[in-house]
């Protein structure tokens, strides 16, 4: 293989790439979102600078990718905090957890998503949705929500699902000190909101050494929804570069 074609690659194997050089379109993307507060000092402890903490929210979702192109259906879960940077109000992609290897790969190699592999599933229990997450066989986090109780206003949902998001891009070098570490912003726009709903919601989150969502103890439910999308994601664009920047 010639040096050029090589080139041409965006991942390994060369035989048989580890994700689809494809522009993945999300047909009926569902999402569960619960915001919830927590614990301040524990929120500074985890997030990066130069992010700020304004207000000590999460957001914990699983979101359900019924078609994908280039990817199949898959499901994913996680953890987002609601911070700021040079003035915009955004969220920090804290840990995200799915069961797709494809979705996986491309996520943290083309992108910066915080993404490993877990087990998470959203499905409607006679009147209650629920969204769960387990690492192996354990589980992590149970969400539960009234099944459509309250519609959305659709503009609410949209400002849900494009919220600026924000994800630290770490790649090692062969000596084990980085040679790329960048805070990087994206920020969804092709979205069509299909659906959107409120209502009542519960969360618990249990204790795992290697999947530590209870570190950010959930101490008050703010608000739940339930949206089902089309949508498009945009790339990254590097914000700050950590091995340039002084200490501060």
């Amino acid at each position: 293989m010639r040096i050029d074609d090589v080139r041409r690659h965006g991942t390994t194997p060369l035989g048989r790439p580890a994700f689809a050089p494809v522009t993945a379109r999300f047909t009926d993307r569902e999402y569960l979102s619960i915001v919830y507060r927590t614990d301040p000092d524990v929120l500074r402890a985890v997030v990066p600078e130069p992010l700020r903490i304004q207000e000590p929210l999460v957001r914990f979702e699983i979101m359900m990718m019924n078609d994908v192109t280039g990817y199949g259906p898959y499901t994913e879960g996680g953890q987002a905090i609601q911070v700021a940077f040079d003035g915009e109000r955004g969220e920090y992609l804290h840990a995200m957890y799915l069961d797709n290897f494809p979705a996986t790969a491309a996520g943290r190699e083309v992108s910066a998503y915080p993404k490993v592999i877990g087990a998470p599933k959203l499905y409607v229990d006679h009147d209650t949705l629920v969204g769960t997450l387990d690492y192996g066989t354990l589980r992590v986090a149970t969400a539960t929500m009234g099944y459509k109780h309250h519609p959305l206003d659709p503009r609410e949902a949209r400002a849900q699902i494009t919220v600026p998001t924000f994800m630290l891009k770490t790649v090692p070098g062969y000596d084990g000190t980085p040679r790329i570490q960048e805070l990087v912003r994206t920020q969804i726009a092709d979205v069509v909101v299909k659906a959107a709903y409120t209502g009542p919601a519960r969360l618990q989150l249990f204790q795992h050494v290697l999947a530590p969502l209870a570190d950010l103890p959930v101490l008050e439910i703010v608000s739940a929804s339930h949206i089902l999308t089309d949508l498009t994601l945009a790339p990254v664009t590097p914000v700050f570069d950590y091995l340039q920047a002084g200490t501060p």
